[in-house]
């Protein structure tokens, strides 16, 4: 198993670490190479991705926030350069056909899976941080499915308060997940 990635390993690697590198890379080269295959559907394109998130992620390393998330750092780099791989398959078509062939013959839920868990995670790191009330309310909207009514009624509250702390709630969580490129996925889990 690999070291828990945390912030004193990105401050390390800001600092120009090799090593904090390496423990970054064995973190997440496999997470990283599961995304691209998820686009490309090709084991060595897919290793390419790789190979060029990572030394993206070396070379801009000085702009990194120490405390933010390395994962959706590195999910949006691979994301950008799977999408441009694709963009280039497509002037190819060769290389449209072998990828037709390829998402026709392998289909692979665990990795759409796993993406939806990390979002789940992110977001659920996000939620408790928000100010108690508001995490309250957002919780009982979002998983115990009450309207801005009953909520209020439960609370002993305005539903105007319900509403106002919700509107804050998801303003938090939209900013938060916007950077990382994964605010598309987002309606799945807030904004229903």
């Amino acid at each position: 198993m690999y070291k828990e990635i945390n912030s004193s390993y990105i401050q390390q690697l800001i600092a120009g670490d090799e090593a904090a590198f390496d423990a970054i890379y064995e973190a997440y080269c496999s997470k990283v190479y599961r995304l691209a295959y998820r686009f490309l559907k090709d084991g060595e394109q897919s290793e390419e991705i790789v190979q060029e998130c990572f030394i993206s992620l070396w070379t801009g390393r000085e702009k990194l926030n120490a405390d933010g998330n390395i994962w959706l750092y590195l999910y949006v780099i691979a994301k950008r350069l799977s999408l441009n791989a694709l963009r280039k398959i497509s002037q190819s078509r060769q290389l449209t056909e072998k990828l037709i062939f390829h998402i026709t013959t392998t289909h692979n839920d665990t990795e759409e899976d796993i993406l939806v868990h990390d979002l789940e995670q992110f977001a659920e790191q996000i939620i408790c941080k928000l100010p108690k009330q508001q995490q309250l309310i957002f919780r009982l909207s979002r998983t115990e499915h009450l309207s801005h009514k009953e909520i209020a009624e439960q609370l002993h509250i305005s539903p105007n308060t319900v509403k106002n702390h919700m509107v804050e709630a998801l303003k938090t969580l939209k900013a938060q997940l916007q950077y990382s490129d994964l605010i598309y996925l987002a309606p799945l889990f807030f904004f229903f």
